[in-house]
């Protein structure tokens, strides 16, 4: 029976843990460098409510899906997913394809998996070496000592496997490294926005394309998205290009571009509070 780490608690990391036949494999870890699951497919929670600052919905096409359908309908018939009904302004819908939102939140649908696993799911596990060791790999991270495994699977971004170190540095060749870091790659960027209880957004949409502002692209209602009757949220998403040009920069400054942005787009969603 093997010892296996799963590297990443996204959407990949979580379906992967859950996937792996049981029968066959040891204890599953799962570690994150994050403070929660989703990866780009996270929720944030508070006092004043959730808003989804990843996916913002997820799309079947009966054209691609294939074996894949089964997720869908498991999910559904959970109850993690339901049809997207509300309006969402320049949204292309392709024949054959539906569109669904997960009214606990998209990081829900990771939380599912993540359950489903049955794995000792650990976050704030940053993992810096993966070295060998007398037949095994010897994970170390940030804070807490090294452990070992029979194997190790990762599912986080390039640019984190190529900033590893220990014995997988010689194991990637050169082939493989030019091949890593000819992927494009870009960080996805979103703010957002709770509100006490009492205003309301008067929109007529739930969500929207904005294809005229130099930084946002999409906005969402978040509660209105997901039909759900709590206190109003909104979520802002950057352009690819801004995610692509703005690897280096603070989330402070980032937080800062956007909030300008959002100036040109009206003052009743910044009535907020951050």
């Amino acid at each position: 029976m093997s010892r296996v780490l799963v590297v990443g608690a996204g959407l990949t990391g979580a379906a992967c843990a859950a996937l792996l036949p049981r029968g066959v494999r040891g204890p599953v870890a799962v570690w994150d460098k994050a403070r929660g699951a989703g990866g780009r497919m996270s929720t944030t929670r508070g006092d004043l409510g959730s808003a989804d600052l990843g996916a913002q919905f997820v799309t079947y096409d009966s054209e691609l899906a294939g074996p894949r359908r089964s997720f869908y309908e498991e999910l559904l018939s959970h109850g993690i997913l339901k049809p997207l009904s509300a309006p969402v302004e320049g949204l292309v819908v392709r024949e054959g394809s539906c569109n669904y939102v997960a009214p606990q939140g998209i990081s829900s649908v990771v939380k599912y998996y993540l359950k489903q696993s049955g794995a000792d799911v650990l976050y704030e596990q940053h993992v810096t070496h993966i070295s060998l060791r007398d037949g095994k790999w010897e994970v170390s991270r940030k804070v807490g000592p090294p452990e070992l495994f029979d194997i190790v699977i990762l599912t986080i971004p390039i640019p984190q496997i190529l900033q590893l170190q220990g014995d997988i540095v010689n194991i990637i060749n050169e082939s493989q490294k030019q091949q890593l870091e000819c992927v494009s790659y870009s960080s996805r960027y979103a703010l957002g926005l709770f509100y006490e209880a009492g205003p309301r957004i008067a929109v007529p949409w739930a969500a929207q394309y904005i294809a005229d502002n130099p930084c946002i692209r999409f906005i969402s209602i978040d509660n209105k998205k997901r039909n759900i009757g709590s206190r109003s949220s909104s979520s802002f998403h950057r352009k690819l290009s801004m995610g692509e040009t703005s690897l280096l920069n603070s989330w402070l400054e980032l937080a800062e571009v956007q909030c300008m942005s959002l100036l040109k787009l009206g003052p009743l969603l910044l009535s907020t509070r951050l």
